[in-house]
């Protein structure tokens, strides 16, 4: 956002205040775990939202539970990116740091842009908690971060002060810091303090005394901002141009919970969602609990296979079955899951991807379960998988995946990853009348019926048990082609092997053509899929601006693959495929296409940096890393 240069701030000084305006900013609340960080953050992206800035946010949570106070492994933090236009991701570098304390600017420093804004909580740089976060020195004492424009803010003392008149005793009165630091950013950039003020009525009216000291406290970092006489500068950044339409501010998540939702109204049917709590993906669960109203079934099971047990029965007795869970909770579904494939039922299951292997890193984002989708069950054993882009694609991508399982009878792998589960972006949200139908048909004559009869698309009937004269056998050995009948005959196995296998290459009829951002041939094309789609874009458009002949490809389809895409890659001189994981697609193009596929890899936990996608097509192009 800025950069100027100026160093530490101090009161006394008085330049004179005025507004500047800007196209965009990135800013990141940090503190410990019990800071609230993810609490201010979230009302900061609901506010810009109200206000008409695009937005993007990226949650950071510690991967510890209950991590030592003030030490890094217990830093949270909360990106928002908004913008006067259309943006893709939550920003590379932030341009304003809000640091709790000293453990999270030590975490966080590395991020922000020079010349940008740091707001410290300076009461909480004492020697205790310098020491818990490995500081030999005070930083704010040193020329340490000279590079930036620090502020100094005793916000746990300003605080204190703001709300002594509710009676709240220390403690309670200090758990309103977080609301005096948002108050102070609303302030900086221009920001309503309604929104927020309606938020806290509603969400502490039966603590009228918290309600109050939260919102004393808000007001007060506003005043804060206001009247202190070492700030300069405040900042706009106007409404952003978005098409017309009613908006709702979205996380992954949620956008995964109403897409499932509206994909059971639209085939007519209940919802049945079998899980086990998992990171990053228990909200699904916990978002579609609250639809009973709509024929929503909540089931947490005790165990991952139990979930997904529960999944095959509910759609063997016709509902739109669904489950979610992330990596470690995928290697226990998939015995469960071949028992769908065998059967041949519908159902979906979201897996919101996460750092691996084992319990790895469950509160950060990879990409690394793509060959565990593609090819991870005994036998042959192929199932449809597609990826969502973003945290509002997950709406659309969650209806696809339905539409594809009734349509074939399949189970169907739907990919996200804790990046877009927990990021948020402004949803338009659709006219339902406009949203096509998805076609149910349930067979009711005896005399035309046979389980393993197939249809055009090769998906056998789904006949709902209790149908009188539509009873069949079930289960996970091997049936018999059209009667259905356990078959233990080699060249049956063989041929409902390659039946199963051709309807699942089948889902090509509803797969689209892979389309290409940029020149349809040239130099370098940059692959990517999943939530890697933003920083990608975003690289792509910039080097574009530069004059660099690179194009873009965001796969959605990855099993079975566009039709065109292979013709597609062969159209350049250089293929690049980014990805967070050691080269998963990477591997599948080169084996499918024959392409010489390079690779940019990250498994570090975190996101794309936009920067990382430039230095990498620079170095492929020649010329300086950008």
């Amino acid at each position: 956002m800025g950069t100027a240069t100026t160093n530490k701030h101090q009161a006394g000084q008085k330049p004179a205040k005025h507004i500047e305006q800007r196209l965009q900013a990135a800013v990141r609340f940090a503190g410990d775990s019990g800071d609230g960080m993810q609490l201010v953050g979230g009302q900061f992206t609901a506010t810009s939202a109200v206000f008409g800035n695009d937005v993007a946010t990226f949650p950071d949570y510690p991967a510890e539970i209950r991590a030592p106070i003030g030490t890094l492994a217990g830093v949270s933090g909360f990106q928002i990116n908004f913008a006067s236009r259309h943006i893709y991701t939550p920003g590379d570098r932030v341009d304003v740091l809000v640091a709790m304390n000293p453990a999270a600017l030590k975490a966080n420093i590395r991020d922000v842009v020079e010349g940008g804004i740091i707001i410290v909580n300076s009461d909480e740089f004492d020697a205790g908690n310098l020491q818990r976060a490995q500081y030999s020195t005070n930083p704010l004492e040193t020329d340490e971060l000279s590079r930036y424009q620090v502020y100094k803010v005793p916000i746990t003392q300003q605080t204190l002060e703001a709300v002594k008149e509710t009676g709240l005793g220390p403690r309670d009165a200090g758990r309103c810091k977080n609301f005096y630091a948002l108050g102070l950013l609303y302030w900086l950039f221009d920001r309503p303090l309604d929104p927020t003020l309606s938020w806290v009525n509603g969400k502490f009216a039966r603590v009228p005394a918290v309600a109050n000291a939260n919102k004393l406290a808000l007001a007060a970092g506003y005043a804060f901002g206001e009247t202190a006489e070492m700030f300069a500068v405040r900042y706009q950044i106007r409404p952003a141009e978005l098409q017309p339409g009613t908006y709702r501010n979205l996380t992954g998540n949620q956008a995964t919970a109403i897409g499932l939702v509206t994909a059971a109204q639209l085939a007519g049917k209940p919802l049945f969602y079998g899980s086990y709590p998992i990171t990053p993906a228990s909200e699904i669960l916990h978002d579609l609990s609250s639809y009973k109203n709509f024929d929503v079934r909540v089931f947490q099971a005790e165990d991952e296979i139990a979930a997904m047990s529960a999944v095959v029965g509910a759609a063997y007795a016709g509902a739109i079955a669904t489950t979610g869970t992330s990596g470690p909770g995928m290697a226990l579904k998939q015995e469960a899951l071949g028992l769908g494939v065998m059967t041949e039922l519908p159902m979906v299951i979201v897996n919101v991807q996460r750092g691996g292997p084992s319990t790895g890193l469950p509160t950060k984002t990879e990409q690394a379960d793509l060959w565990q989708a593609v090819f991870g069950r005994n036998g042959e054993c192929p199932v449809p998988v597609l990826a969502a882009q973003s945290p509002a694609d997950c709406f659309w991508s969650a209806i696809e995946a339905v539409r594809v399982a009734v349509k074939y009878m399949t189970p169907v792998i739907l990919l996200s990853d804790g990046y877009i589960a927990n990021g948020s972006e402004p949803w338009k949200v659709p006219d339902p009348e406009r949203l096509p139908k998805i076609e149910v048909r349930h067979p009711t004559d005896p005399a035309t019926f046979q389980p393993y009869a197939r249809d055009e698309n090769g998906a056998r009937p789904w006949a709902l048990p209790g149908t009188p004269g539509l009873e069949h056998r079930v289960g996970g050995l091997e049936k018999a082609d059209i009667t259905g009948d356990v078959c233990y005959v080699p060249e049956n196995h063989h041929r409902m092997t390659e039946l199963r296998a051709q309807k699942v290459a089948n889902v090509l009829r509803d797969v689209p053509d892979q389309e290409v951002y940029g020149d349809p041939s040239g130099e370098l094309l940059v692959v990517s899929w999943g939530g890697t789609f933003g920083a990608v874009r975003t690289a792509i458009e910039q080097a574009r601006e530069a004059g660099r002949s690179v194009a873009h490809v965001h796969m959605r389809w990855l099993n079975p693959m566009p039709r065109n895409l292979g013709e597609i890659l062969k159209r350049f001189r250089r293929v690049l495929v980014c990805e967070l994981n050691m080269g998963q697609l990477q591997l599948l193009l080169r084996a499918s296409f024959l392409v010489d596929a390079l690779g940019l890899h990250k498994v570090q936990g975190r996101p794309f940096m936009v920067s990382d996608i430039l230095n990498r097509i620079d170095e492929l192009m020649g010329g300086h890393a950008s």
